[in-house]
């Protein structure tokens, strides 16, 4: 299978991750690392989620499909972390394994068939009373001006990322986005915030 990220890896952090740094503010804001914690990241890109956990002495395991994404998180994160290639609709992993599970920016991304299987697989390898914290695009009212704004800039990443990635945006935003996989998970939302003027909805959830 060929890798979508073959080109992109390399200069990922340099174009993309400038526009998730505010992103990612929010969401550590919303729910801070903790140490002493079994964290997985679904989707862990070049690995600079992962970095702010390193901080707080945590075993830290990450997942992704792309191979050049996996290679630069390597060179960042190099020994303390176990990454793997992997799908996220069969993770290799034992039901309760995790304290935390992360997924930034990464189920809109995923086909619209396998979407609900792979929030099942987050919900199952977290442990029970464990956290996960998700964060993805939003459907529903944006602020004017600011939010059609983020919108077009948002529009200008996902068209960019190829056909089949902006197929999949749309199938996401179409189908209301993160509530509507949350809907049959025995999970509880802790706290949420909705930001990017109503563009980017962060969840931080407690499984049952």
């Amino acid at each position: 299978m060929s890798d979508p990220y073959q080109k992109l890896a390399g200069v990922y952090d340099r174009f993309v991750e400038p526009v998730n740094r505010g992103v990612r503010r929010y969401v550590f804001r919303l729910f801070p690392p903790e140490s002493g914690k079994r964290v997985l990241e679904v989707g862990c890109g070049t690995g600079t989620n992962l970095m702010f956990y390193r901080q707080k002495e945590n075993v830290l395991c990450g997942l992704d499909l792309s191979p050049a994404m996996l290679k630069q998180a390597r060179a960042k994160l190099e020994n303390t972390a176990f990454l793997q290639q992997g799908d996220a609709l069969h993770m290799p992993y034992r039901d309760g394994t995790f304290d935390v599970v992360l997924a930034m920016l990464t189920l809109h991304e995923m086909p619209e068939r396998i979407r609900e299987g792979v929030m099942a697989e987050m919900v199952r390898v977290t442990k029970k009373g464990g956290r996960l914290l998700v964060t993805d695009y939003r459907a529903g009212h944006l602020r004017f001006p600011r939010g059609w704004l983020y919108r077009l800039i948002i529009l200008f990443f996902e068209i960019a990322a190829g056909r089949e990635h902006f197929r999949n945006y749309r199938s996401f935003l179409r189908h209301k986005g993160l509530p509507e996989l949350l809907r049959k998970q025995p999970v509880r939302i802790e706290r949420e915030k909705i930001i990017a003027a109503g563009n980017l909805h962060i969840l931080a959830l407690r499984k049952g």
